[in-house]
């Protein structure tokens, strides 16, 4: 079977406030990534990290994400990265049932 829903987790422990980061470029540059079908941002309450949710079409092109923006942002910003990849396809009647937008059809 293959894992056509995959999702990435994705913080960097940073010294630098969300405010700080030039998201517009990386959104852009994000953007030209295969199978990146949505990111939402996320920053750390008190924490000193920032990352995101990210979905995928694939494996192979989420890790193509992770190797080529994930890893060098990291360097950009000093930020320690971690990254954790889940299978969103053995995970989806379950989020049907609390309704996820993620697994929202088109018709709703």
């Amino acid at each position: 079977m293959s894992m056509n829903k995959v999702f990435v987790y994705a913080e960097y422990q940073v010294s630098i406030d969300f405010t700080q980061i030039d998201w517009e470029s990386v959104n852009l540059e994000m953007k030209k990534f295969a199978g990146l079908k949505s990111k939402t941002w996320l920053s750390g309450i008190n924490t000193n990290t920032l990352g995101g949710f990210y979905e995928f079409d694939s494996v192979e092109n989420a890790q193509n994400y992770i190797n080529g923006l994930l890893i060098p942002f990291s360097t950009r910003i000093n930020g320690n990265l971690s990254v954790k990849i889940f299978d969103g396809n053995v995970t989806q009647e379950a989020n049907i049932g609390m309704n996820s937008p993620f697994y929202l059809t088109k018709s709703e």
